[in-house]
């Protein structure tokens, strides 16, 4: 069977951990900068990224972002996903920077003692401006229901071709981590769709990332999403992650890809970027 080269994407940060959970988590635009530098060197081709303000909350504030995404920019061609957080206001400012691909959630969620709501009307209008910027939507899917969404927003014409899927599996309230579901899943989806797994905590991280490369998908790691290299021991750096990915990735035989692949691959437009000489 041929397989797609592997695209490495990273979750930098996130928007709920906070120093307390972790000391090696990136806050600052500098950090959060030099971490995506550091996995693009490290064989990561996207990455995820959200910002803080100066006390370490999540942010939407538009002059940290333009910030990161000019020095990530500057510095390396790694394809820069923003998060469009429908849930809070402003949440989708993110778009007016123009990144290659931001988050697009699939549908609602119960989330813990809460729910993450994101109701049609509101994915139909994110979807319109995501395609009036020229942004690709990354599909996030925490259960099989949310595809059944995206797919409904894809017969609408709101979706474009070839449609990419980010299954974040073992979220409170969401899917399970194991291989059953993603098999699921990935059956659930059309054939010529790109689809990428991240299992939500250690074990789950690692088990997923494995599924992913055996599958001929594409996998998401990063703090945001697991903070410990392995149980009871803390990562360091988003890029100790990726380099775990491109050891198995070896291993089995599978070529990583570049920025330059996933772009390829999903369909993307090369954006104007200034790399290291």
């Amino acid at each position: 069977m041929s397989v797609d080269e592997l695209i490495i994407s990273v979750g930098i940060n996130g928007g709920e951990l906070t120093r307390d959970d972790t000391p090696y988590l990136p806050i600052t635009t500098e950090e959060i900068i030099d971490a995506v530098v550091e996995v693009h060197a490290a064989g990561a081709a996207t990455a995820h990224i959200h910002v803080r303000d100066g006390n370490g909350a999540p942010s939407n504030h538009l002059g940290l972002y333009a910030e990161v995404v000019d020095g990530v920019r500057e510095r390396c061609d790694i394809v820069i996903n923003l998060t469009t957080d429908v849930r809070r206001a402003g949440g989708d400012a993110t778009l007016e920077l123009r990144p290659e691909v931001a988050s697009f959630p699939g549908g609602s969620t119960n989330y813990k003692d809460s729910i993450l709501e994101a109701q049609l009307p509101k994915l139909r209008e994110l979807a319109v401006s995501m395609r009036e910027r020229g942004v690709k939507p990354e599909l996030e899917i925490f259960h099989e229901g949310m595809i059944g969404q995206c797919l409904k927003l894809a017969d609408e014409g709101l979706l474009d071709d070839p449609l990419f899927f980010q299954f974040l599996l073992g979220l409170d309230g969401g899917a399970p981590p194991d291989p059953r579901t993603l098999l699921r899943l990935v059956d659930s989806i059309p054939a010529e769709a790109n689809w990428c797994v991240c299992g939500i905590g250690t074990r789950a991280g690692i088990d997923m990332a494995m599924m992913g490369i055996l599958l001929g998908g594409h996998v998401r790691v990063g703090i945001e999403d697991h903070p410990e290299y392995l149980p009871g021991r803390l990562a360091q750096r988003n890029a100790e992650l990726v380099a775990r990915v491109t050891r198995l990735a070896a291993e089995y035989g599978r070529p990583v890809a570049t920025p330059g692949d996933a772009r390829r691959l999903l369909g993307l437009v090369t954006p104007t970027v200034n790399p290291p000489a």
